[in-house]
């Protein structure tokens, strides 16, 4: 690595960090930081999610007031659904190819930068239609799993939408859930593509440090940011990064 290769993947990575805290969205900082620097598009996005892991830990110990505030035997349940689902999609990348890789993400980033701008709609339905977790919400939830094991970008950005389909409203409750079952699904992430040695660890190390200190320090700006602003910045990344990648495809 050169050092603007380790400024770039540096400055990435801490903003990942902040971001997957306060709403979700970091990999799409940290997977095309990883591009840029010549990584091929699978091992770059089984490196990020590494890059990733240590920050939701630090994330959901900001919001750690907030998860206490959930029944144990219900995290339990759910964290065990995330992980089933966060298998199959890990091991999903491991047979998808570079190419066919490069293909979906841009459909996949645009589809959860929708997701999370439609966020106050969604929450007006699930006001009047409100329904606590429920076999229909468990598949959801291992659905939305498997995305994160297969693609973690908008992961967090998935998992709020989701929440408010199950009726949630508290803001901060469900960023603090966010960053848990995000840490539980990465755990199993980083277990599948280090085992089949997909990691480039000395790029995921130094983005492991700077996004830890991203995601701690995360948790006082989520408080503090209104709501709006914190939309429309995710959805500015989004979009961004979506255009980005659909030029990248068609490009050739």
């Amino acid at each position: 690595m050169t050092l603007f290769d380790i400024a770039i993947l540096v400055i990435a990575a801490f903003g990942a960090g902040v971001l997957n805290t306060i709403a979700g969205g970091g990999t799409f900082l940290t997977f095309p930081a990883l591009v840029f620097t010549g990584m091929p598009p699978v091992a770059a996005n089984a490196t990020s999610a590494v890059a990733v892991f240590p920050g939701y830990l630090a994330g959901a110990f900001g919001f750690r007031n907030e998860l206490g505030g959930f029944d144990r035997k219900r995290l339990l349940r759910l964290s065990l659904i995330t992980l089933s689902g966060g298998a199959v999609g890990s091991g999903l990348l491991l047979v998808s190819s570079n190419e066919a890789f490069s293909i979906v993400v841009p459909f996949l980033l645009l589809a959860a930068t929708l997701a999370f701008l439609l966020g106050d709609r969604i929450r007006a339905f699930a006001a009047a239609h409100a329904r606590a977790v429920t076999p229909q919400g468990a598949l959801g939830l291992f659905a939305v799993s498997v995305y994160g094991g297969y693609f973690n970008g908008g992961l967090g950005i998935v998992l709020l939408a989701l929440f408010a389909l199950w009726g949630m409203t508290d803001l901060h409750g469900m960023n603090g859930l966010k960053n848990g079952l995000s840490f539980v699904l990465s755990s199993i992430s980083v277990a599948v593509f280090a085992l089949a040695g997909l990691v480039a660890w000395q790029q995921a190390l130094l983005m492991m440090l700077a996004a830890t200190a991203g995601g701690y320090a995360g948790a006082p700006l989520a408080r503090a940011l209104p709501k709006q602003a914190v939309r429309w910045l995710i959805a500015a990344i989004g979009f961004g990064m979506s255009a980005v990648f659909f030029w990248r495809l068609f490009a050739g």
